[in-house]
């Protein structure tokens, strides 16, 4: 008997969740308001992510406007600490008390998947402007993504290297979704270019210690070593490459542009400079947008330089500003989402499409150098490969 009641309680708190998720929409739909419920981890091993991002998104605000369509937006900012079961409950706390019309940030991958059912149940848009799995707009039908995915960077480093003396490889990834595509798609494509990869080393994601790990990529003596750390963590791995004296010992450093990060790469000094990497965007992009858009943030946020993680955030707000003055204002989740659906426009990283059919950003991809221009370091584009779809996506 108390097992049935238990099973009772159960199937009625579930169902309970399941109304209050699908009531919100209307009221929302109502209100002059529009929310957006900003989900990012603003303190912890990926504070650097969520500053970027809130900066970036009432940067966009600042420039066009608190009104869109007749509807005041209000941003509500949340601090998940990048931890999946905070990111679930806020993000029903965000839909069902606040009743947000957008879920939008998501630092990390286990995040943005974790608020992924919530998004479904209550046909919610959610808007991934970091998480770069593959794998994550395939979670919801409601998901977006204005960031970039891994495999996209990975293969372009993997057509490069093995035409650019570098025979051999060990691999470095952090141990999770993002890191699992980079090491995939990077190795795939640098042994169909005619590459070796030695070893595969995973290093954990919650305070990692990469010594032993480089310890092991000296034993070996690859020509490179390819890595991808999640933002915020490059400058341990720079600073350790640097100390191990693997420079010296002939070892070039390759990788995504996560290493490199825009907002750590100054601190990391002249070892730096040389190390190629393979991104999305730089700060260092030539464009007129690119120029405004840089002297933009930096106005407003005097110690801070703008990272990939802060192009994701403006871009995410042009797409949601964007979807509400399609729908005139008057649209819910289901005619948001159609209104983000084959969105083209000029970033300032170049051009970007979100694909109607996958809802991911097609994008320019750059090859760039560490390089020091005014006295200080920038990553500095050398090459481009235009219109990179996700390669975990392709038929």
């Amino acid at each position: 008997m108390q097992r049935r009641h238990l099973i009772q309680t159960a199937g009625l708190s579930a169902i309970a969740l399941a109304t209050a998720l699908t009531l919100p929409l209307a009221s929302a739909q109502t209100s002059n308001t529009f929310k957006i419920g900003l989900i990012l981890p603003m303190t912890g091993q990926q504070a650097s992510t969520g500053r970027q991002i809130e900066a970036a998104a009432r940067l966009y605000m600042a420039q066009n406007g608190d009104t869109v369509a007749g509807k005041k937006i209000e941003l509500i900012v949340k601090d998940d600490v990048a931890t999946p079961d905070v990111t679930k409950r806020l993000a029903q706390e965000l839909i069902v008390n606040d009743k947000v019309n957008v879920i939008a940030g998501f630092g990390v991958t286990p995040a943005a998947l974790a608020a992924a059912p919530l998004a479904t149940q209550s046909k919610t848009p959610q808007v991934v402007m970091a998480a770069a799995t593959s794998s994550i707009t395939e979670a919801s039908p409601y998901i977006v993504r204005s960031s970039f995915t891994l495999p996209q960077v990975s293969v372009v480093m993997g057509d490069w290297a093995p035409k650019n003396g570098v025979k051999t490889v060990v691999t470095l990834v952090a141990d999770y979704g993002p890191g699992n595509d980079a090491e995939k798609f990077f190795s795939e494509r640098f042994q169909l270019n005619g590459g070796k990869v030695l070893e595969k080393l995973r290093v954990p994601l919650r305070n990692p210690d990469f010594a032993p790990f480089l310890q092991k990529v000296r034993d070996a003596k690859p020509d490179a070593l390819f890595v991808f750390v999640p933002s915020g963590a490059g400058a341990a791995v720079m600073k350790q490459f640097l100390e191990r004296g693997m420079d010296k010992a002939g070892i070039k450093m390759i990788a995504t542009g996560d290493v490199t990060d825009d907002d750590q790469l100054n601190d990391m000094g002249d070892g730096a400079l040389g190390v190629v990497t393979s991104h999305h965007y730089s700060a260092a992009h030539p464009s007129a947008l690119n120029k405004k858009f840089v002297e933009a943030f930096q106005k407003a946020n005097p110690k801070m330089r703008p990272n990939f993680m802060a192009v994701g955030g403006y871009d995410g707000m042009r797409v949601i500003y964007e979807a509400l003055k399609a729908t005139k204002g008057q649209g819910g989740g289901e005619a948001l989402l159609a209104a983000m659906k084959g969105q083209v426009f000029e970033s300032p990283r170049g051009q970007v499409l979100i694909d109607a059919q996958t809802r991911d950003i097609v994008q320019d991809v750059y090859l760039r150098k560490v390089e020091k221009k005014d006295g200080q370091l920038y990553n500095v584009e050398f090459d481009v490969l235009k219109g990179v779809k996700d390669p975990g996506k392709a038929k």
